[in-house]
């Protein structure tokens, strides 16, 4: 059975926390009021989401520049989402499954010296305040958007629901296709380290044309 947890609100600098426990995966884009699921197993993050439990359930998560396989203490990205952990579930086998809504992103200021087996940063958010603020649906270009992810799609033998995605309020919408679309590591980065609503729709829309004109042999799953 999941657990459904209620946050305390955060609309402001003040309300953000001055130390966060980060989650490094490659691969992994949350955004500000996207809704990333994660399945959770290794000690260290298990002990993480304990503590984000019986604490304010804020986890910031990151991408490494390097690969997690090759390197147990990889170096981070610059920019991470901090994130409320909104559903979990406990297995059978001591996995957690959990659902990260994303807040506001933070540059990595300092990392800590800590005793946690999960390593915990000092985050600068000065620079994404406006990341608190909802995105209004005006001035959307969602006609290209859609142009694009239908060629985007067709190219991979892929389907959508298309009745969905015209319904879609337009943050939705970008924050769904950013985060579940199979873009390359650099390329969700870059989807994050977007100064701004515009800067990350028309990164999106980038992503969709060029991923569209290149060709593929295969389906995407």
């Amino acid at each position: 059975m999941a657990m459904m947890i209620g946050p305390r609100p955060i609309r402001t600098l003040e309300d953000l926390p001055r130390t966060v426990p980060i989650f490094p995966l490659t691969g992994a884009l949350l955004l500000p009021r996207g809704a990333l699921p994660l399945n959770v197993f290794e000690p260290r993050y298990l002990a993480m989401v304990d503590s984000a439990l019986s604490g304010d359930r804020l986890i910031g998560m990151i991408q490494p520049t390097e690969n997690e396989e090759h390197n147990l203490r990889p170096p981070l990205s610059d920019v991470g989402c901090l994130g409320r952990l909104v559903s979990f579930t406990e297995g059978d086998d001591r996995r957690y499954h959990i659902t990260l809504k994303g807040l506001c992103r933070f540059r990595v200021a300092q990392e800590l010296s800590v005793d946690t087996p999960y390593r915990q940063v000092v985050p600068d958010y000065s620079i994404f305040l406006g990341d608190l603020v909802q995105h209004e649906d005006s001035e959307f270009p969602r006609d290209r958007v859609i142009a694009a992810l239908k060629h985007y799609l067709s190219r991979r033998d892929l389907k959508a629901d298309w009745q969905a995605v015209m319904n879609a309020p337009a943050e939705t919408l970008v924050n769904a296709l950013s985060m579940l679309c199979p873009f390359e590591p650099a390329e969700k980065q870059a989807l994050l380290e977007a100064p701004g609503w515009d800067e990350r729709v028309a990164t999106l829309v980038a992503l969709l044309e060029m991923a569209g004109a290149e060709p593929t042999s295969g389906t995407v799953n």
